[in-house]
Parts: structure tokens; sequence; C-alpha cells
């Protein structure tokens, strides 16, 4: 990988291992999430996807999640700016918005721990296979609106 890529080249220009290396494994994407069909805003769960490790907090099946998972949605960096409800601690949101990665991201500490220990992680998450609307609905834990701003 390239010196200190996140803070030289944009999104696009980044290889597929520098791409991945810009994930702290925090497992926030890969929660449950209901959208307010009138207003456009986003209801954020602490119910993870049934196929994301809590105690990893990766996906136990990375390479198929899409195919697996309907909801997936595969980070890429044409969609990253689109995506309001990527936490506002997620690299990929941050540098798609022109600011620096957070003291505790890996990339900057060394430590691929701190996330966890800081609380900024799906590692409380609870990881339920298949969750009904109403069951997700009791389980919200942050609203969003269509920027990503904290409603």
């Amino acid at each position: 990988m390239r010196e200190r890529f996140w803070e030289r080249y944009a999104l696009e220009a980044l290889d597929e291992q520098e791409w991945e290396a810009l994930c702290d494994g925090c497992g926030l994407c890969c929660l449950h999430k209901l959208e307010d069909v009138d207003t456009g805003a986003i209801a954020v769960t602490d119910v993870a996807c049934g196929y994301l490790s809590v105690e990893q907090c990766r996906c136990s099946d990375y390479e198929n999640r899409a195919l697996n998972e309907a909801d997936c949605v595969p980070l890429k960096p044409e969609v990253v700016g689109s995506l309001s409800w990527l936490p506002d601690t997620c690299a990929y949101r941050r540098l798609d918005q022109h600011r620096a990665l957070p003291y505790w991201h890996y990339l900057i500490s060394g430590d691929r721990s701190l996330v966890h220990t800081l609380g900024v992680s799906a590692k409380s998450a609870r990881s339920v296979d298949d969750a009904s609307d109403e069951y997700l609905e009791s389980r919200i834990v942050r609203w969003v609106d269509k920027n990503g701003k904290a409603i």
C-alpha cells in the first residue's frame, strides 16, 4: 500500500487493498436500518445482520454478502456519498467528505482493537438471523436524516 494513502488520494484512486484497509472493523454498517418513507429519515438499530460475526465485527461471508443479504449495500467510492446512514465515524464517509480519520482508527493509532475498546463498534449489537420490522422498531438506537445528520 502507498504511504498514508488515505491522506493523499481520493477514494476513487485507491486500489482494492487500500480500499479494504480503510475499514476499521466497527461493523456499524452491518446494523439493520429502517427508513421512514415520508421523510427519508433512517432509523439505525442495534441489531446486526445475521452474517455479521458480532465478536469479530466482520462479515462471516464477505465475498457473498450482497448475494446472501438483499439489504446489503457493498461500499464503493461511487455510492459512499449517498449513504446517509453510514456513521459519522466511518472512514469511507469521512474521506468522501474530505475529513481526517479519527485518532483511534488503526491506520493512525496502530491498534485494531481501539475501535472496540472505545465502544465505536457493533460489538454490543444483537445478532438476529431473521428480524421482523416490528422487532427492529423496538431496537432503534438513533435516527439520521437523509443528509446523515442526527435527529
